[in-house]
């Protein structure tokens, strides 16, 4: 019995090993994405399979992004952006990568860019249930499903979703994981979302990089990360107003970044912080207050600004702050 199975075995993995090589699983579902107001282009995955992100998803401002999944062939990623770059349409792109490639009918690929026009493939020999859907803007695919529903429901998910691209492809994970998911559970979650127009930094173009690479809840985990994300980006833009002296509008953000994590204690600690610097002593000390009652670390770390101009209070004010 054991020689049957070895010989069965062997010509799978003589073809695996041909168009396969050491690139890893990523049997999935994914969302490439376009949002026509902001310009903004996205790609979400979410896999039992570890770090999915790391393999599944690419992008670049101004360009587009590219999921590729199934018997994964992780160069169509970096290649895919390259091909967007020389001026091939996402069809052409698509085509382009599988004409080549031995192992194309084992694939599952989608390609947008910065304009929202899609193209996407699944092979043949996708572990079913596996499709696709190309939609207005936007794709979403999946492969060795639990049953043949699941892109259906991530296309009217994301269709009938409002707000911020980021928060409509997570919207799209979740309906996937409701109307059963992966056959094999769930294990991690990637989103990634870009400027439409590239500024030229990088760093500025990466509007929202998320991972979970190994969770028991990765789409509820990225979810979470999502929201604290949007937190911080409060937090920055209090940052910006109280640059350009707008205190009122440095409050609003530094308020409703609070009011989503009323427990952080970080956000409370800096917003006390710019209180004291512009004078508005009486507020910090109630934060403060708060703060070092909760953790008495805050309360070590506080002169340790005044050196390094973080904290610029008056000897008086820093007593008080210190006698909490």
């Amino acid at each position: 019995m054991k020689k049957i199975i070895l010989l069965l075995l062997i010509p799978f993995a003589l073809t695996a090993q041909s168009f396969y090589g050491n690139n890893p699983f990523a049997h999935t579902y994914s969302i490439v994405a376009y949002d026509s107001t902001t310009g903004e282009i996205g790609v979400a995955v979410q896999s039992h399979w570890f770090s999915v992100g790391t393999v599944v998803c690419w992008g670049e401002a101004g360009v587009g992004v590219v999921a590729t999944q199934s018997f994964v062939n992780v160069s169509f990623g970096p290649r895919g952006l390259e091909l967007l770059k020389e001026g091939l349409t996402p069809g052409e792109a698509v085509d382009k990568l599988l004409s080549d490639d031995e192992g194309r009918e084992y694939r599952q690929l989608a390609i947008l860019d910065a304009k929202g026009n899609v193209a996407a493939f699944t092979g043949k020999n996708c572990i079913q249930p596996a499709g696709h859907i190309v939609g207005k803007g936007y794709s979403v695919q999946a492969n060795l499903m639990s049953n043949d529903k699941i892109w259906g429901a991530m296309s009217k998910a994301f269709e009938n979703s409002e707000g911020p691209l980021a928060e409509r492809m997570v919207a799209a994970l979740e309906a996937a994981e409701n109307a059963g998911g992966d056959i094999r559970g769930k294990q991690s979650a990637a989103l990634l979302v870009f400027s439409g127009k590239p500024t030229g930094k990088i760093w500025l173009d990466k509007l929202v990089d998320l991972r979970v690479d190994d969770h028991p809840e990765p789409i509820k985990e990225i979810k979470r990360l999502l929201k604290v994300h949007r937190a911080y980006e409060h937090m920055n833009n209090g940052d910006l107003a109280v640059e350009k002296n707008d205190m009122e509008t440095a409050m609003k953000e530094y308020s409703a970044a609070m009011d989503m994590f009323p427990d952080n204690l970080e956000m409370k600690y800096w917003t006390a912080v710019t209180l004291a610097n512009n004078d508005r002593i009486e507020d910090a000390l109630i934060l403060f207050k708060e703060v070092f009652d909760k953790d008495k670390n805050w309360k070590t770390l506080t002169p340790r600004l005044v050196p390094s101009g973080l904290l610029k209070v008056t000897d008086e004010n820093l007593k008080l702050i210190m006698n909490l």
